[in-house]
């Protein structure tokens, strides 16, 4: 995996293999960054990153001026991962929190620009991020809840939906109140 833009455009991050993750792969990291470009300006957002596993996600909007950017994972081996990651990198706007999730969504009182959820493919309660993130009005006004799936997830029922992308495998679906 490489970061695809921002300061550290072109560096080539190793993660472990022994780690339990499916990294978001560049071709739709490329395409969602392209997306949030248009719309987002990175240096004044709070970013929440959910199932953060490598940070692959935090790391692209760190290199982009992220104002804050929360990662979340139950994974310590990820978490360590991340956390050397970051401070070799010097990004300082990344807070690591060793959580569940749901169990993190229910608690924080938090509020973001960007939501970004990456949830195992055949995780049955995917739909329960979105329904704790609007329930809990844990957007900022103009946020965006983005949720990674695969193909055979359909999330376009759910209050919000804008709309969904797809890169090979790879689904975005965006929420957002605007």
């Amino acid at each position: 995996m490489r970061i695809i833009g921002g300061t550290h455009k072109g560096k080539q991050i190793i993660a472990p293999k022994n780690l339990p993750v499916r990294p978001t792969t560049d071709f739709a990291k490329e395409g969602l960054f392209n997306i949030l470009s248009n719309k987002i300006d990175f240096e004044d957002s709070c970013i929440l990153d959910l199932f953060c596993g490598t940070g692959n996600i935090s790391l692209e909007f760190a290199s982009r001026g992220a104002k804050k950017i929360i990662a979340v994972d139950k994974h310590t081996p990820c978490l360590h991962f991340l956390k050397e990651t970051a401070k070799t990198l010097q990004f300082n706007s990344i807070y690591i929190d060793r959580a569940d999730v749901l169990k993190y969504l229910e608690k924080t009182d938090g509020k973001f620009d960007i939501i970004f959820a990456d949830p195992p493919y055949d995780w049955p309660n995917i739909e329960m991020i979105h329904d704790l993130v609007i329930t809990r009005e844990l957007l900022e006004i103009n946020g965006v809840l983005i949720i990674e799936h695969g193909p055979k997830t359909n999330l376009s029922s759910k209050a919000y939906y804008v709309e969904t992308r797809k890169y090979g495998n790879v689904n975005f679906s965006f929420f957002s109140k605007s």
